[in-house]
């Protein structure tokens, strides 16, 4: 949790977070992410400064639950003073026991972006899907958490000025725009129009933009006339795409030329001919994909 401290931005994580896109699908299933389709309501996580700390907390912390469709999972939420913003404390269940930073004592409008985190941490468990290293595993966290549609309290918790600064999460601001981008288009939602911080507004249009730059990549008939030519080039000469380019070659059993590439909503590698227009369809998520190769 930054709470005074500079906020890092841009996208240094965005492989991973892509990785854990990916991921979830694979555990999941396009039809089970579908089920999430209702981001959490904003008054379902209201905290008025008149509730009581304890009775609120858990109030949120069954709606987390809920969410999550975790019906048998209980919460039991207590504060003490810590470094991080919150921690769970994993477990066979069905009790997990929550601690929330006292900071949230006098800032109870971000109980709900704290548990939503952690509520995610118990359904990762439950799923058995994790990254190796902690520091990825909580990339994972913040991302399952924003695809599925209670990432969005993250990103609302985020403000910056001169003299302060308070950030929930371990991704950057723009990468949790970015995520909630992916998911807006998903979607078809208007994740900002919950945003009462100003801040989390501007990240997530930056975050927007990456998303749509994302399905304007060769060989998608949504890309740039540079990214085309670029694209035509390497496709003539049939040689290895460049560094950073989405795309790359090879050549099938038969002497025939085929491109592979990520799918733009799931990050899994789709390899399509190289003949002209093709629709192809992605073979985790299940999106048609216009190509033109």
């Amino acid at each position: 949790m930054a709470n005074g401290g500079p906020v890092e931005h841009g996208f240094p994580h965005l492989e991973t977070v892509r990785a854990a896109i990916t991921a979830l699908y694979r555990r999941l299933s396009p039809t089970t992410v579908q089920t999430f389709a209702t981001s959490v309501a904003p008054a379902d996580v209201a905290f008025c400064d008149t509730d009581d700390l304890h009775l609120g907390a858990q109030r949120v912390a069954r709606e987390m639950v809920r969410h999550f469709r975790l019906p048998d999972a209980r919460l039991i939420v207590g504060f003490r003073e810590m470094t991080h913003a919150a921690n769970v404390e994993l477990t066979a269940g069905p009790e997990y026991f929550v601690e929330l930073n006292d900071r949230f004592r006098t800032h109870r409008e971000d109980i709900g972006a704290a548990l939503a985190h952690e509520v995610a941490h118990v359904y990762l468990h439950r799923l058995d899907l994790a990254f190796p290293t902690t520091a990825e595993n909580e990339i994972l966290t913040d991302t399952v958490t924003t695809y599925l549609g209670a990432g969005w309290l993250l990103l609302d918790a985020y403000r910056e000025d001169s003299l302060s600064s308070q950030k929930l999460g371990y991704l950057t601001p723009e990468e949790f725009g970015y995520v909630l981008a992916k998911r807006a288009l998903l979607f078809d939602e208007d994740p900002s129009i919950r945003f009462t911080s100003p801040q989390a507004y501007t990240a997530y249009t930056k975050g927007l933009a990456r998303a749509r730059h994302d399905s304007r990549q060769p060989p998608l008939t949504g890309a740039g006339w540079t990214g085309r030519r670029r694209y035509a080039h390497d496709r003539r000469h049939a040689e290895p795409a460049p560094p950073g380019a989405p795309y790359s070659f090879g050549s099938d059993p038969s002497g025939g030329l085929h491109v592979t590439f990520p799918c733009p909503t799931c990050h899994q590698r789709i390899r399509v001919p190289v003949r002209g227009r093709v629709r192809a369809r992605c073979g985790l998520c299940g999106v048609v994909l216009e190509c033109d190769t």
